[in-house]
């Protein structure tokens, strides 16, 4: 590193670090700042810092971001990694902070979602690994409450620019004002440079009131032209009079507004079509907008732009002027033009009505044309997020044009899809509230966006709101008789909602019904067909129907595999509900088999923390567990189970789901404190998720049930397991998996307190239910024969126990195998311990 000195601050100069992050361009005419500069380097080494304007300054264009720019620049030689951050909108923070995660060793936001690769982010650099000399620039942050939850608090810096004086009351700032005099003059003669003296700099500076925005446009008019200040001072002050005696708004200085007048008045005499370009651009966000958006035309564009975008030569021309008259900012590294958000306000500003109206529906055609068809597919991403940050100040939701809600909605679809379930909530909410106001409503357009909301919020696990709103939507859309595919795709997403809350068998009539409706509108092949069956397949197994759920999973694997229908998520979650209906037959060693194959391609397709991926290997986790392969079953619980708290948290149901596999292993293995310290947690953490008479909670209170007994406490153990059978009865009935299960461990705790005699009535007449629902060889039947046979034997009804155990043992020979460990028990003549293990819903 080398240090150079110029106006008595030193500047440091070197390579760029080793992350270096979406930092605009250089300002080769940067000029003065420098006892800010300095301020601002003494302040940022002990604190987050923010650059706001000074207190008589509150508008844009006195430098706070060149600011950023130069400083970010000038020291990126003291860090190791520089990241730009737009935080003028949530959504924009959320997915910038994620886009840094593969540059952090971290799984990106396209396998994991947004809003955790974002989480892992923040985390990484509040623990400073790998990088603990790292640089956050919050650009044009509004609201202190809209990042402060972004703003890791860690060995590295953070810097923030905003226009908002509550930032003083919250982190130490550093007032920007306009330039000094003597800055304003350096910096007309270095960017006008031969033509322009001292005194006339002084002149011009004055007259503009020393504004950095306006200086800027004045300078690069002035050396695009050769127009002299005389002749520039006399049509300003022209022009500042008509702006006046129009009575024009005092929020912008008048000699700024005259300034920017001038240039595009030279302009449009120059190249008309470059204005016409820049009238659009002040449309959409400050942002950077994509250089592609302005790739394809679109019958709603004014003929001028149509034809300036249908001219690639003259459409980069352009850009071109735009960019020598300072009224843009071409970035040709990531291929974007950005417009001052004061520029677009004087833009847009000067426009009747009817004409603003008009370059909105020109900016949402553009938009429109430049999405790709997919939202859901990995490879569209990159360009949905660079379209997401535009979607709220170009005003799409206000437009009613049926294609243009599409496209929001594929934006919503995007942001689900990459797992920013937040910021699709958001954006849903939002356009639901707009559309809703319309006087004439779309009524398929809302339904469909009531329709996404219901997935997004069983996607956060708030599965009862997510229940009441579709049964509503679907209310009101069979009511309405609206468009038939949306209310069919309500009906299938309301099938979940049924199986959340709890009610399996109301779900598999509803689900039936539902994939006859699927294949009368859509055929066999077509994908909403095709998850229409997934559902249905997915209550045959919480209906205990596992050999049903296991036919229509293979049918559903299969037809994924045309390359055409669906994606890697898509196939990996047809594969992982294959794996677990297989297992639940009873087929440990094949489950194992397709469990593996999956979870190999999850984490090479999609990552090892994608959503998918965690519950294959959850799933992969409990097969290994239940063919015996205890060291491997346990490496992968505990991992999965750490990544679960790491993404979703500790309430999120994919997260518990993760926790009761991973107590069942530590019970099997005999981490009993551990397993009994994690139960109780879980335990106490599902009825805040599912409700207090789910069976998902029931199954949750009967794992719990076997570790107290297991550590001693029988009693306990037999209060807890009688209260849980009654709340699977009441709700599934007593032939049922699940019920069966806690009933048979049931009799174990009657037997573990003496009472052989309730222990066998119990368990005989649960051993002649679970064969009429799960077979003679299932592993639970055969477990639950087993301990038959030993409290018969401690009954006194010697023959009839070995006859049972014989059989028993025959059995295992057969299916498991007489290594099993399930096997050993039973051939010890101990009690085996059933437990449970919540599927997807």
């Amino acid at each position: 590193m080398t240090v150079e000195h110029s106006a008595g601050v030193a500047r440091l100069s070197g390579g760029i670090p080793e992350v270096w992050g979406k930092i605009p361009p250089r300002n080769k005419n940067f000029t003065g700042r420098e006892e800010l500069l300095r301020t601002l380097r003494r302040g940022i080494t002990g604190q987050v810092t923010a650059v706001v304007p000074h207190a008589l300054h509150g508008l844009g264009g006195v430098g706070k971001t060149q600011m950023a720019i130069e400083y970010a620049w000038r020291y990126r030689s003291d860090y190791d990694l520089v990241w730009w951050v737009p935080a003028d909108q949530p959504i924009l923070v959320r997915s910038s902070l994620a886009a840094l995660a593969p540059r952090l060793g971290l799984p990106p936001a396209t396998t994991t979602g947004t809003e955790e690769a974002a989480n892992a982010v923040l985390d990484a650099l509040r623990r400073g690994e790998p990088y603990a000399r790292w640089l956050l620039i919050f650009d044009n942050a509004d609201e202190p409450g809209d990042i402060t939850g972004f703003v890791p608090h860690g060995p590295g810096h953070v810097l923030i620019t905003s226009r908002n004086h509550r930032w003083e009351g919250v982190v130490d700032t550093v007032p920007v004002d306009v330039f000094s005099r003597e800055e304003s003059v350096q910096f007309l003669t270095k960017r006008v440079r031969r033509s322009i003296t001292p005194a006339d700099a002084d002149r011009l500076a004055e007259e503009l009131g020393d504004l950095p925005l306006a200086l800027e446009q004045a300078g690069a008019l002035q050396a695009e032209t050769g127009m002299s200040v005389s002749e520039y001072l006399d049509l300003l002050r022209e022009r500042t009079s008509q702006l006046l005696a129009q009575g024009k708004p005092s929020e912008y200085p008048a000699s700024m507004t005259a300034a920017w007048a001038l240039s595009v008045a030279s302009l449009t005499e120059r190249m008309p079509e470059a204005v016409e370009l820049l009238r659009c651009c002040a449309f959409f966000s400050p942002e950077p907008i994509p250089r592609d958006v302005f790739s394809r035309s679109h019958p709603a564009l004014g003929p001028r732009l149509s034809t300036l975008i249908e001219d690639p030569i003259r459409l980069a021309r352009a850009i071109g002027e735009l960019g020598r008259y300072a009224l843009v900012r071409i970035d040709p590294t990531s291929r974007t033009i950005q417009v001052h958000r004061l520029v677009q306000a004087l833009l847009r500003d000067e426009l009747p009505e009817e004409e603003r109206a008009r370059k909105r529906t020109e900016v949402h055609a553009l938009l429109v044309a430049s999405a790709p068809e997919d939202p859901e597919n990995v490879t569209n991403w990159d360009r949905y997020q660079q379209l997401v940050g535009h979607i709220g100040p170009s005003g799409v939701r206000e437009n009613q044009d049926p294609k243009v809600r599409e496209f929001a909605l594929n934006v919503v679809r995007y942001l689900y899809a990459s797992g920013d379930y937040s910021s699709a909530r958001i954006m849903v909410n939002q356009l639901l509230d707009r559309w809703t106001e319309d006087e004439v409503q779309d009524d398929t357009s809302i339904l469909s966006a009531r329709w996404r909301l219901g997935i997004i919020l069983r996607a956060l696990g708030e599965y009862g709101a997510a229940y009441e709103l579709n049964k509503q939507a679907l209310a009101d859309a069979r009511h309405k008789n609206v468009d038939s595919e949306v209310t069919v795709r309500l009906i299938n997403s309301l099938g979940a909602d049924l199986r959340a809350h709890g009610d399996f068998r109301y779900a598999l009539d509803h689900d039936t019904d539902s994939l006859k409706r699927h294949r009368e509108l859509f055929t066999d092949g077509h994908l909403e067909t095709i998850r229409a069956m997934n559902s249905l397949a997915l209550d045959h197994g919480l209906n205990s129907r596992y050999l049903e759920a296991r036919d229509l999973h293979e049918e559903v694997y299969l037809r994924l595999q045309d390359p055409k229908v669906g994606g890697a998520a898509t196939t990996l979650n047809a594969w992982t509900g294959l794996a677990r209906a297989v297992r639940l037959c009873g087929d440990y060693a094949e489950a194992c088999d397709l469990g593996e194959d999956a979870y190999a391609y999850g984490v090479e397709q999609l990552g090892p923390d994608h959503p998918w991926t965690l519950r294959t290997g959850k799933d992969l986790s409990i097969a290994w567990r239940r063919i015996g392969d205890y060291d491997r079953s346990m490496e992968l619980a505990e991992e999965v189970h750490a990544r679960h708290v790491r993404l979703f948290g500790l309430n999120h149901p994919d997260t518990l789901a993760a926790a009761i596999a991973l107590t069942n292993i530590q019970r099997a293995v005999g981490m009993l404190d551990a397993a009994l310290e994690l139960a109780e947690d879980t335990a106490r953490r599902y009825p805040r998720v599912y409700g207090a008479e789910h069976p998902f909670n029931h199954g949750c209170q009967g794992n719990l049930a076997v570790l107290r007994r297991v550590c001693g406490a029988c009693k306990a153990a037999r209060e807890i397991n009688e209260k849980a059978l009654v709340g699977l009865e009441n709700k599934l009935g007593r032939d049922h998996h699940y019920s069966l299960t806690v009933a048979s461990n049931l009799a174990s705790d009657l037997a573990a307190l003496g009472e052989v005699e309730a222990a066998c009535r119990l368990g005989r007449g649960t051993l002649r239910r679970i064969r009429a629902v799960l077979g003679e060889s299932h592993p639970m039947t055969l477990a639950c024969a087993a301990n038959l046979s030993v409290d018969l034997r401690d009954a006194g009804e010697i023959e009839e126990s070995g006859r049972l155990f014989e059989e028993t043992m025959d059995a295992y020979a057969r299916t498991l195998g007489l290594e099993h460990p399930d096997a050993v028990v039973a051939a010890e003549r101990r009690h085996l311990d059933a437990d449970f293990d919540p599927p997807p819903i």
